[in-house]
């Protein structure tokens, strides 16, 4: 009878698993979540893009500088926005809020028809370059008793600001408060 013994040092080869298929599967599901979260922010902003245009929603987010137009106090006709009362608001708190907010469809009722009025309560201008001389975008906020309003300055399209006109109105009351 012959018995074949290993001595206690001998190793046993015996081979891991490679660990390539679970980084392959990561980098799938990285790139799967990658095209999710294009398509999903595309879905929330694609009505805005439409109405604003990239360059000017591009502005909207990101401008270097942006400043908070309102009518003269004593205008009795409805002034043209180049007499308005301008207002640095580049570091104003929740700016960057309102940024995002402007380009969401969800802010907006895009049920309401719309109308071509060049009535405005007040403007967001954003320039491209803080020391840009003219604005590259003006977003022009109509808040009309009926519902208020939100058109891009150059464009005849209106849309309705829907759920972001609460806010926007305690908002715009607040930076007033602070003057």
């Amino acid at each position: 009878m012959q018995h074949s013994m290993q001595s206690p040092n001998a190793q046993t080869h015996t081979r891991q698993p490679s660990g390539r298929p679970l980084v392959a599967g990561l980098v799938l599901l990285g790139v799967l979540l990658a095209c999710f979260a294009i398509w999903f922010q595309w879905r929330q902003t694609r009505r805005c893009l439409e109405l604003y245009g990239s360059d000017a929603a591009r502005q909207v987010q990101a401008a270097a500088r942006v400043e908070l137009w309102t009518p003269p106090a004593s205008a009795d006709a409805q002034p043209a926005l180049e007499t308005a009362i301008r207002t640095d608001i580049s570091r104003a708190p929740g700016l960057v809020h309102l940024r995002r907010g402007l380009v969401e469809d969800a802010n907006f009722d895009w049920e309401r028809p719309a109308s071509t009025g060049a009535e405005w309560d007040a403007a967001f201008a954003f320039y491209g370059e803080a020391s840009a001389a003219a604005p590259a975008t003006v977003v022009v906020i109509d808040f009309d008793p009926a519902g208020g309003t939100l058109a891009v300055a150059g464009r005849d399209r209106r849309v309705g600001l829907g759920r972001i006109e609460k806010g926007l109105r305690s908002w715009l009351a607040a930076l007033a408060a602070e003057k």
